[in-house]
């Protein structure tokens, strides 16, 4: 008795386009996601006051929400800054990254209430992000919708991936974003400090396996950053993270 194979699944092309300085240029999308963790101390009973107080009169975090919130200010109250900043490095070299990368790159202080899935690449395609969390464990994942990759929120959760792979925070065990998984009178916080590392770097396009310039003759048509999904411009299904069409 034979059985017919099961049929061949051809994987989605994804391609990123992006400004790589006054020229856009094409690449890969990266499905590696990095992650780990590592010894940060909590950050100090008054900081988490000045940013709960922050996000109650300035952010007002609905679910879903993220927004950045001041990080000089933050550092001038945080003695274990440094420490949270060299333990991502240190962590970064494991990877392959050399310490001057994380230390030339951008970096901000980020709030978020669960996030909605979405991609950066249209905002960020020349990026991989870095991203510690400082925040305890309030039951939350970032999950990774179109990998598979599910990585629970602890303080010192680290992850390095690239910014046009779509991804959420959600609860632990849910399928899916939704907004009623948030209730109001719970703390579903989580404060985490994010850093733009350079995509065209040689040691982030490695630990990423980033491939450049697939598809040279489009990229010279476009004249802002996007994310293609077989050959045309795609968006992010906000509740499930399924790639789509866009309008």
């Amino acid at each position: 008795m034979s059985h017919s194979p099961p049929p061949h699944r051809v994987r989605d092309l994804l391609t990123s386009y992006f400004w790589s300085g006054d020229a856009i240029r094409s690449r890969s999308v990266s499905d590696v996601v990095r992650s780990g963790t590592v010894e940060v101390p909590a950050p100090p009973a008054r900081l988490i006051a000045d940013w709960e107080r922050e996000m109650a009169s300035r952010l007002v975090l609905e679910p879903g929400d993220v927004e950045a919130l001041p990080l000089a200010r933050a550092r001038a109250r945080w003695p274990d800054y440094k420490h949270c900043v060299q333990a991502v490095s240190d962590w970064t070299r494991t990877l392959g990254l050399p310490p001057e990368v994380l230390a030339a790159s951008d970096v901000a202080l980020m709030a978020c209430r669960g996030a909605k899935y979405h991609h950066d690449g249209a905002q960020y395609g020349g990026a991989a992000f870095c991203n510690l969390f400082v925040s305890e464990d309030k039951g939350l994942d970032v999950h990774f919708s179109a990998t598979g990759h599910r990585i629970p929120l602890v303080r010192g959760t680290v992850l390095m991936f690239d910014t046009g792979q779509p991804h959420a925070v959600i609860q632990r065990g849910s399928s899916g974003f939704d907004g009623a998984d948030f209730a109001p009178d719970r703390d579903y916080t989580q404060l985490f400090l994010t850093w733009e590392l350079p995509i065209e770097n040689a040691d982030v396009a490695r630990a990423l396996r980033i491939d450049f310039d697939i598809d040279p003759s489009t990229a010279l048509q476009l004249d802002e950053e996007q994310v293609w999904l077989n050959g045309a411009r795609a968006d992010v299904c906000p509740d499930s993270g399924r790639w789509r069409v866009a309008d």
